[in-house]
């Protein structure tokens, strides 16, 4: 099985993936747990999935007992079923954490980090395609094998990005902005009178109280926005699927107008292609990268498949 880390600044998202018949033939039954945080239909073989906090200060030893214990609640067996990593992060000082946790307690089983020298199967147009997060590259991957281009990613996490994907399958380019958590918390530390709030949908858009009006412009506002810079994407791109990413896109999603799909595990999903483009399954070698970006090469192959995680 394929074990995906997304290592983000504010949280890590871990997946869990049954590449095969067999793989998915053996897994525990439902008595033992199996299925945490899958309600919904699987993406593609992904058969778990964990948001854990991202603490820079942990070490490769931490790392793999956080790992080890996460699948054992589960009833999987770390050293048995992970024959495969794939990781993509944007906090270089984890990346080399990972590495090292792999190379120690996971010596025997390839690991990709997607970065340069990773074959992404996508050509980045950036000016400078080492600037490009990993992330982004693992949703635009993602995005362009599920839905095909043109398309637009927008992963709203502790930035919200837009990332631009042409319909040849080539990284265009997009736009960031500070996220809905960094925001607030501005908001909090510069407005003394403002108190935090659960982030929940207000009874309407105009607020009766402050915590309702916090409520109204968090999810109103970046859904506005969201809207807004995907019709000037579009204006440039041509029609193109809009599709809605990051651990606050389930909150945010619903109430923007250009979203076609919410699909929460997409930098999983990249991750999973860009391993596979990595480490051929039959041939079980391993593959190696950095903590960048990966510099595109061929163009993926093309999966739009309609009503995916559509709203």
């Amino acid at each position: 099985m394929l074990l995906a880390i997304d290592v983000g600044n504010t949280e890590t998202v871990v997946g869990l993936y049954a590449l095969t018949p067999d793989e998915r033939a053996n897994l525990p039954s439902d008595e033992v747990a199996f299925g945490i945080g899958t309600e919904n239909e699987p993406s593609d073989g992904l058969t778990h999935h964990w948001r854990l906090s991202t603490v820079p200060t942990r070490t490769p030893d931490e790392y793999a007992v956080l790992l080890t214990q996460i699948l054992d609640l589960e009833g999987i067996d770390i050293a048995a079923a992970v024959d495969g990593i794939a990781v993509s992060s944007s906090v270089p000082s984890v990346t080399a954490e990972l590495r090292q946790m792999a190379s120690r307690w996971l010596r025997d089983v390839p690991c990709v980090v997607l970065g340069p020298g990773v074959k992404s199967g996508m050509p980045v147009l950036y000016d400078s395609p080492k600037d490009v997060g990993a992330d982004r590259v693992a949703n635009a991957v993602g995005a362009y094998e599920l839905f095909g281009g043109p398309c637009v990613v927008v992963d709203l996490g502790t930035a919200t990005t837009f990332d631009a994907i042409s319909a040849a399958g080539e990284y265009l380019g997009g736009a960031i902005t500070p996220g809905v958590a960094i925001s607030l918390e501005a908001l909090f530390q510069h407005a003394a009178a403002l108190r935090r709030v659960e982030l929940v949908p207000p009874r309407d858009v105009i607020g009766r109280s402050t915590a309702e009006s916090i409520q109204s412009g968090v999810l109103y506002g970046f859904a506005a926005q969201v809207d807004g810079l995907c019709r000037r994407f579009v204006a440039e791109l041509g029609p193109a699927t809009v599709i809605a990413t990051g651990g606050l896109s389930e909150l945010v999603a619903p109430y923007c107008e250009a979203v076609d799909h919410i699909e929460p595990w997409l930098t999983l999903h990249g991750l999973r292609v860009v391993y596979e483009r990595n480490v051929p399954r039959a041939a079980g070698g391993s593959a190696a990268g950095g903590h960048g970006e990966p510099a595109g090469a061929d163009a993926p192959s093309r999966g739009a498949r309609a009503g995916r995680g559509s709203r």
